[in-house]
């Protein structure tokens, strides 16, 4: 079938906003009213596609549908929704589908107001020049207010709100008012269809009977099933085997013209070929310069995957490059312990996000995996003048030989009611933050806060939320890099060093967090035959010390009366027999200590 469809009818568009504001549901509710499936087949988040994120209720992936929509003028125009997820995590899904779109709708809960993660995304639109629509969401609770949510949206992102569309996505209200706002207000996408082909890879993913299928925008030219293309990063070349868009099902059609999304398959082998951001063109009459692409992600939480069997790391390679080829802001390298044997050392964009990859990779790629405790990336200044940059504590140079270590600094949003404003502070002033502003719109508080980002690492997040009942709303940017005076704690076991669970902390925070490690180990490595030292030290100096007890057999349960000196003789040779245990007995440690480790309590 051909697809030549009129340029200025063509819409493209995101949906943006904080988590849990209504963007999934809404793209439900325009799917269904523009009859893109038959009503039997709807299901609540419909785009969620992932059991993982119906199961938890989030957006991950960002997707695309192309719907067609007839105006009230008559006209039928063509929009390319683009879903995207909420979470501060998944910032790198929401900048590349931004990038394809001209327009955005920013929703906005008309009881909640802007939070923290509108601001972010807001932004990155307006710095892809888009056209942005506010949509004041679930105006049928009885706790919304959308004069005040528009006067919230002038005053602190300084968009104008008068013309704001009232919708409530779970009712269906106003879900017409949305469509005829995206056709009359949205500008049409630019390109010519005689230029070099121009069209940029938006996203991939790996299907076991096509091979690497690519999401595209195409910007300039027309692309068409059968031509042959090169991506021009890697110069590798292709001939397209089919051409599509997803309607939310898949439909072939034979090309794609400027403006339009959609997707293609070329038999493409080597994961390697596709880079996210890249630009296609055509191989016999190439474009001469690439499109600008995406700017790469830069991770900021490192940490350790090791296969618990050692047989499978080869699959665990195989499916972290087929999970990279989906998800761009992830990064991994091969490295080995000591304690745990081979495995990749990998970055991610925070803790949620390190926390579905590798649910993604045991259910996907049924993988049993061990992680090691998360940390960031640290500059070790040496005495020499050097600067080596540090992903794992286990690799901290020698305490001599170093002159000074820098950690990275970010500068954290957070928008919290004013009766929670104190608990806030308190937590943000525990992790040595630093206030920057704290301002008011209307009756909440947006502090603005320099915080070390290592302290934000592990359980900030859980700790906000539960600090203020849930309604603190959290968004962060990487500053600086600051010096600081960190230590390496090192935990050891029946007197040996367990690298993966070393960690770099601040000296003053280090008798804290190495007592609470060892309490929570305590009641997790199981007992022995002999007593076992947990320690926590810096350096050669022990600060914190647990014992699990030995589990004791009763030597003794043959002597019935006798004399004493018999039954000594009993427990002397159970003592000598215990003492050569603890010389050369092995501590197996469960991978729920290792798992501990991450989630310490701050109590």
């Amino acid at each position: 079938m051909t697809t030549k469809f009129d340029q200025a009818l063509i819409r493209n568009f995101a949906i943006i906003a904080h988590i849990d504001h209504g963007k999934s549901t809404l793209a439900d509710r325009l799917i269904q009213r523009c009859g893109a499936i038959e009503d039997r087949e709807m299901k609540e988040q419909l785009l969620d596609n992932m059991d993982i994120e119906r199961e938890r209720g989030i957006t991950i992936k960002a997707q695309t549908v192309r719907l067609f929509y007839k105006a009230k003028n008559g006209t039928t125009y063509q929009l390319n929704l683009m879903d995207t997820p909420g979470h501060v995590d998944f910032a790198y899904e929401v900048s590349r589908s931004l990038a394809a779109c001209e327009g955005s709708l920013l929703v906005v809960d008309a009881s909640q107001g802007v939070e923290a993660q509108t601001l972010a995304n807001v932004y990155q639109a307006i710095d892809n020049n888009h056209e942005i629509i506010p949509v004041l969401n679930k105006i049928d609770l009885p706790a919304a207010d959308p004069d005040r949510v528009k006067r919230q949206i002038e005053d602190v992102i300084g968009l104008p709100a008068d013309d704001a569309v009232l919708a409530s996505a779970k009712s269906g209200i106003g879900i017409d008012d949305v469509l005829e706002a995206l056709v009359t207000r949205l500008p049409p996408p630019k390109g010519v269809e005689t230029e070099p082909l121009k069209a940029l890879l938006v996203d991939s993913w790996y299907d076991p009977y096509l091979g690497v299928v690519i999401l595209v925008r195409v910007k300039e030219g027309r692309l068409s099933k059968g031509s042959k293309i090169k991506m021009i990063s890697t110069n590798a070349s292709y001939q397209v085997d089919s051409v599509g868009y997803f309607a939310p099902k898949r439909v072939l059609c034979d090309s794609l013209g400027p403006g339009e999304v959609g997707f293609i398959t070329a038999s493409i082998k080597h994961v390697a070929d596709c880079n996210v951001g890249d630009t296609i063109t055509d191989e016999k009459r190439p474009a001469l310069e690439p499109l600008p692409g995406f700017k790469p992600s830069v991770p900021v939480v490192f940490c350790g995957l090791f296969p618990a069997d050692a047989a499978e790391f080869d699959q665990l390679k195989e499916s972290l490059a087929k999970l990279r080829l989906n998800d761009a802001s992830f990064v991994f390298e091969t490295e080995s312990s000591a304690a745990l044997g081979f495995g990749f050392r990998c970055g991610f964009l925070g803790l949620l996000h390190l926390e579905i990859i590798q649910e993604r990779l045991e259910r996907e790629y049924n993988l049993d995996l061990v992680t090691t405790a998360p940390s960031v990336v640290y500059k070790v200044h040496m005495t020499d003048g050097s600067i080596v940059e540090m992903h794992n504590p286990a690799d901290m140079p020698d305490p001599v030989k170093i002159d000074f270590i820098e950690e990275p600094w970010i500068q954290a949003t957070i928008l919290v009611p004013d009766e929670y404003l104190g608990p806030i502070l308190t937590l943000c002033t525990e992790r040595r933050g630093i206030q920057v502003d704290l301002t008011y719109a209307g009756s909440r508080a947006m502090a603005v806060y320099k915080l070390p980002l290592n302290e934000v690492v592990f359980d900030f997040y859980d700790r906000l939320k539960s600090v203020s009942r849930g309604y603190a709303s959290f968004d962060y940017q990487l500053d600086s890099y600051q010096e600081g005076d960190l230590v390496k704690l090192s935990i050891l076991v029946n007197n040996e060093a367990v690298d993966a669970l070393s960690m770099i902390v601040h000296r003053s925070q280090a008798e804290h967090r190495g007592r609470a490690l060892c309490e929570r180990l305590k009641d997790l490595i199981p007992r022995q035959l002999f007593k076992i030292a947990i320690q926590a030290a810096i350096g050669g100096k022990v600060i914190a010390r647990e014992t699990v007890a030995a589990m004791r057999k009763d030597v003794l349960a043959k002597c019935y009366g006798g004399d004493i000196s018999r039954k000594r003789k009993l427990l002397d040779k159970q003592k000598a027999g215990k003492k050569r245990m603890r010389q050369f007995g092995n501590v197996e440690i469960p991978q729920s200590a290792f798992l501990a480790a991450l989630k310490l309590d701050n109590k």
